[in-house]
């Protein structure tokens, strides 16, 4: 495992993090600062959807919420296929695609 000062301990080969004992996929490092950074913020506003969704009892928007959060963790490389199996060019196609979408559902419930 290797410690950063900056950030959560990583497995060795950078691909995964380590939180509480458990490990998972690292964001894609080839991401742009600043694409990471919206794909972030779009994110945490799902999570917050999903939340508010919950304690609405609102399975619908929950589910849509849910989709959001998947769309950004896959831009990010987080989830799908993982991120050192991929091209340059299909990681690129990865996030803008997924940052896209999530942009064209900013002002949608």
């Amino acid at each position: 495992m290797v410690t950063s000062k900056s950030g959560p301990v990583t497995t060795p080969d950078g691909r995964h993090i380590i939180v509480g004992g458990r490990r998972w996929r690292a964001t894609d490092p080839t991401v742009p600062d600043a694409v990471g950074a919206r794909l972030r913020v779009h994110l945490m506003a799902a999570r917050r959807a999903v939340a508010a969704a919950r304690r609405a009892e609102d399975p619908q928007a929950e589910r849509a919420a849910r989709t959001r959060v998947q769309t950004a963790k896959e831009a990010l490389g987080e989830r799908g296929i993982p991120w050192w199996e991929q091209s340059t060019e299909e990681r690129r196609a990865r996030w803008s695609a997924g940052l896209a979408a999530l942009d064209a559902q900013k002002d949608t419930p």
